[in-house]
């Protein structure tokens, strides 16, 4: 067990203070659990927040080159750790099976399917070995979401390649956005992380990310409402069950709007 992780959980809820009634009311019904942590990392989940997540392929860190990143991990200042991490991913460790484009597009399928339904998303980039998203948190909790989205894109994944086996790290990294200046500040690390990895000399460049003008958005401001549409000026399509026999549905009392993401990674 991590203690220190714990007791970084412990203070954040201390910090935090008791919920108001109705906001309590509102995290039980979607299932959010504030600050938690699986004993990993800690994690932030509430409906409305936005966050930037990130995770990993499992090869992305590879056991034969231990010795380069395990000592990253021991890096007490969190801000410290998770920069030389991130920078560590970026030099395209493992078999970087993203690189293939049609597992690329696999992924982004996969994401954008319930946006603007159970979450907005704001930014994403898919990269060889690892993915970044800014999203708002709606009707789903973090954890739940993230489950899905690794399950989901790990069997579309697999049977685009011909393989079988793992795809995703066990954990994520999510960072809660405090205003819009962070929220700028993560959009542009997230768009322009091709760019700096060395893959594309210019953000829009990169094919697998929302930086591409292959995207539209309803409004410049994705901070507050900016939403994805389609390069005809529409409205990303209301998901529905029948969409993909990858998607199966639960009763309508069970799960809101009659719909789910189903993990069987």
């Amino acid at each position: 067990m991590n203690r220190r992780i714990y007791e970084t959980v412990a203070r954040k809820r201390a910090c935090e203070g008791p919920q108001a009634s109705a906001e309590a009311a509102v995290d039980r019904q979607i299932g959010s659990k504030g600050w938690h942590t699986r004993g990993y990392l800690p994690h932030y989940d509430k409906p409305g927040l936005m966050e930037m997540l990130t995770f990993r392929l499992a090869d992305a860190m590879p056991a034969s080159r231990r010795q380069e990143w395990e000592v990253l991990f021991q890096i007490e200042d969190e801000r410290e750790k998770r920069t030389r991490l991130e920078a560590y991913l970026d030099l395209g460790c493992g078999e970087c099976l993203l690189r293939n484009p049609r597992a690329a597009e696999a992924v982004e399928g996969v994401i954008r399917r319930f946006d603007g339904r159970r979450y907005r998303l704001a930014a994403w980039v898919v990269m060889p070995n690892h993915f970044h998203a800014l999203i708002e948190l709606w009707t789903m909790p973090l954890g739940e979401l993230l489950k899905a989205w690794k399950g989901v894109s790990a069997r579309a994944v697999n049977r685009v390649l011909g393989r079988s086996g793992q795809l995703w790290q066990e954990d994520y990294w999510d960072r809660y956005i405090r205003d819009e200046e962070h929220f700028g500040k993560a959009r542009r690390y997230i768009e322009s992380n091709p760019v700096k990895a060395g893959l594309a000399r210019q953000a829009a460049a990169w094919s697998w990310s929302s930086a591409n003008p292959k995207w539209q958005w309803s409004g410049t401001n994705r901070f507050h409402s900016g939403q994805l549409v389609h390069a005809d000026g529409q409205r990303l399509p209301e998901w529905g069950p029948n969409w993909s026999a990858d998607i199966p549905v639960r009763p309508a009392q069970e799960k809101q709007e009659n719909e789910t993401y189903e993990d069987q990674a």
